[in-house]
C-alpha cells in the first residue's frame, strides 16, 4: 500500500473523540427553531422578489437574458414548493403527536 492508503486506514481506525453535546432549554430550542424558520422564509421571499423583478424587466424590454429570468423563476418556484412540503410535514407530525394517547 502507498502512504496515502495507510494514512486513510489509520484515520479510520483512530478512536473517535466523544462529541460535545449541548442540552438546550425549551426556550433556547424554540428561539433557535424560530430563528431558522424566519431566515428560511426570508430567503424564499428574497428569491420570489428577485424573480418578480427580473420578469418585470423582461416584460418592459430591458436588456436581460431570458435564460436568467427562467433560472430565477425556477429557483423561486422550487424553494417555495420545498417550503410548502416542509410545512406539510411539520403539520402532519404535529397532528400525529396530538393523536397520541398519554
Amino acid at each position: 500500500m502507498n502512504n496515502i492508503g495507510m494514512a486513510s486506514v489509520s484515520q479510520i481506525l483512530k478512536p473517535q473523540e466523544p462529541k460535545q453535546t449541548h442540552t438546550y432549554t425549551p426556550y433556547e430550542a424554540q428561539k433557535s427553531f424560530a430563528s431558522v424558520l424566519k431566515k428560511s422564509i426570508e430567503e424564499v421571499n428574497k428569491l420570489q422578489n428577485v424573480s418578480d423583478n427580473m420578469t418585470e424587466k423582461l416584460v418592459r424590454g430591458e436588456n436581460i437574458d431570458l435564460h436568467q429570468v427562467m433560472i430565477a423563476s425556477q429557483k423561486a418556484s422550487i424553494t417555495l414548493q420545498t417550503t410548502l412540503e416542509i410545512r406539510n410535514k411539520v403539520i402532519e407530525a404535529y397532528q400525529e403527536t396530538m393523536r397520541m394517547q398519554v
